[in-house]
């Protein structure tokens, strides 16, 4: 299979990916690049915008992956940060999140993924879901396939230990019944690759 290109300023969320697609047979390359977010909080929107930058910087296709992060009851602003998660500055100062949520007892949370598959004429998305819950402090190790420091703090459905606490095998076979973009998108390619290549052939011969 030809290569695909993952664009993303977030190393960690290549490693945690690369994997899985060469464990499916398929090669990617990383390009590093920090797009442009629109300032919506639509996560699947901002996905697609940013597969169509991605594309108009290399001209190939391209897929960009993007996580909004959900909590139930965040005080005065339920569901928040939502795709802002980056913005929010959340992500980067998880002692301040816990003690904003310090006095919080639903502490139920998700991650939404959006992966966007763009190959310059159409656009194919794919969503996963994981559920769980804030801890109360910070836990577990440095993980160069942490996409967030977000896991030192989420702990999965039917979990007792945070996605930083666990190893790669934990991680990977989990309880909680997550539903995974990457392995939806994955299981496309592979059957709609032929024609995704003539689709990028039509395009190029156009």
């Amino acid at each position: 299979m030809g290569n695909l290109t993952y664009i993303t300023g977030n190393y960690g969320k290549y490693v945690s990916v690369k994997e899985k697609f060469e464990n499916s047979g398929i090669t990617i390359d990383y390009f590093k690049c920090d797009l442009e977010e629109p300032d919506i909080n639509d996560i699947e929107f901002i996905s697609k915008e940013k597969a169509r930058q991605a594309f108009e910087i290399l001209g190939t296709p391209v897929f960009v992956a993007d996580s909004g992060f959900y909590i139930q009851d965040y005080p005065g602003n339920p569901g928040y940060p939502g795709a802002f998660v980056k913005r929010s500055g959340i992500s980067s100062n998880i002692i301040e999140l816990l003690e904003t949520m310090n006095q919080t007892q639903n502490r139920n949370c998700y991650f939404l993924d959006c992966l966007t598959f763009f190959d310059g004429k159409d656009y194919f998305q794919f969503f996963g879901v994981s559920k769980g819950t804030l801890s109360h402090e910070i836990r577990g190790e440095k993980n160069k396939k942490a996409k967030s420091n977000l896991w030192f703090v989420f702990i999965p459905v039917n979990c007792s230990k945070t996605l930083a606490e666990m190893s790669d095998e934990e991680r990977n076979n989990r309880p909680d019944n997550r539903t995974s973009a990457t392995d939806k998108f994955i299981e496309w390619y592979i059957i709609n690759y032929k024609n995704s290549k003539r689709l990028v052939k039509d395009m190029n011969t156009n």
